[in-house]
C-alpha cells in the first residue's frame, strides 16, 4: 500500500533521534517517537507501519499519527510534542483570591478554635465573601502551593 504521509528526515535530525534513542534521554514517550521516526524514515529503515507497531509496542495509528504530523506540523512539533494554549484545567481561584485566603490563613482562628482547619478556612472564606462557594480541597491546594 502506498504511504500517504511519507517521513524523509535530514541527516541532523537523524542524528538528533539516534543520539536520543541511545542515551535514553528524555521521557519514555520521546524516545519512542524517535526510535518511530528513526524506523519509518523512507531513506532509511522504511519498516512498515505494522512492524513498527509490533516492535515498539503500540498501535499502528500511533505510526500513523506520527508521521501525519511530521508531514504537516514538522519536526519540532512532532519530536518535542505541541505546547499547550490553555491549561488542562481552568484556575479556579484568582490571584486576589489566593492572597486572601493566605491572608486569612495567617490571620487568628475564630474565637473557640485553637488552630484553623482547612473546612474552617472554608466556611470562613464564602463568609468573608471572597468566593461564593469553595471546597476545602481547593483552600488546601492553594495553601499547599505558599509552602
Amino acid at each position: 500500500m502506498q504511504k500517504v504521509y511519507v517521513v524523509r528526515l535530514t541527516v541532523q535530525e537523524r542524528d538528533e533521534l539516534r543520539s536520543v534513542v541511545k542515551k535514553l534521554k528524555g521521557t519514555g514517550q520521546k524516545v519512542r517517537r524517535a526510535q518511530i521516526l528513526l524506523t519509518a524514515d523512507a531513506d532509511g529503515p522504511n519498516w512498515t507501519d505494522e512492524r513498527i507497531a509490533e516492535a515498539f509496542s503500540c498501535r499502528t495509528r500511533t505510526v500513523e499519527l506520527i508521521r501525519q504530523r511530521l508531514v504537516e506540523r514538522g519536526f519540532e512539533e512532532t519530536f518535542h510534542g505541541a505546547e499547550r494554549t490553555q491549561p488542562p484545567v481552568e484556575k479556579l481561584l484568582t490571584g486576589e483570591q489566593e492572597a486572601r485566603i493566605i491572608a486569612t490563613r495567617l490571620g487568628s482562628p475564630p474565637k473557640g478554635y485553637a488552630n484553623w482547619t482547612l473546612r474552617l478556612l472554608a466556611r470562613k472564606v464564602v463568609e468573608l465573601e471572597i468566593m461564593d462557594s469553595v471546597s476545602y480541597e481547593t483552600v488546601r491546594r492553594t495553601l499547599k502551593k505558599t509552602g
